[in-house]
């Protein structure tokens, strides 16, 4: 069982020797934050920072990404859950569990509220 949020982050890099300069000084890239299994700690992160299929505050967004990657990141997109057909269905019971957290009614709703289009199911 695997998922993954996607993100593209436009990363900054700022030499630390004043005699380097880089050009350009930033790109993009992928990063992939591995998905905690549904019900296990952290399992919420896509309540907590996406809405809507986007990233619901850009700062925090930015920080997080910065943590992780020790550079900063002048801006942060989500992309997608990706995610093994297995991480889905678990996704969905550890959801139907407890809808109270989410203020919905059905999982149908939860997915679109926080993550809108944005779920990719690999190898199906």
């Amino acid at each position: 069982m695997r998922g993954d949020y996607v993100f593209r982050v436009r990363l900054r890099v700022e030499p630390s020797d004043p005699d380097v300069t880089l050009d350009p000084d930033t790109f993009e890239t992928v990063l992939r934050r591995r998905a905690p299994e549904p019900g296990a700690e952290g399992w919420l992160f896509f309540r907590d920072n996406c809405w809507r299929g986007e990233t619901n505050d850009d700062a925090h967004a930015r920080r997080l990404a910065e943590e992780a990657l020790g550079v900063p990141a002048e801006s942060v997109a989500f992309r997608e859950l990706a995610c093994d057909r297995e991480y889905y269905d678990a996704l969905r019971e550890a959801i139907a569990a407890d809808l109270t957290p989410f203020r919905a009614d059905d999982v149908p709703e939860v997915l679109t509220k926080y993550l809108g289009s944005s779920i990719r199911v690999v190898g199906d």
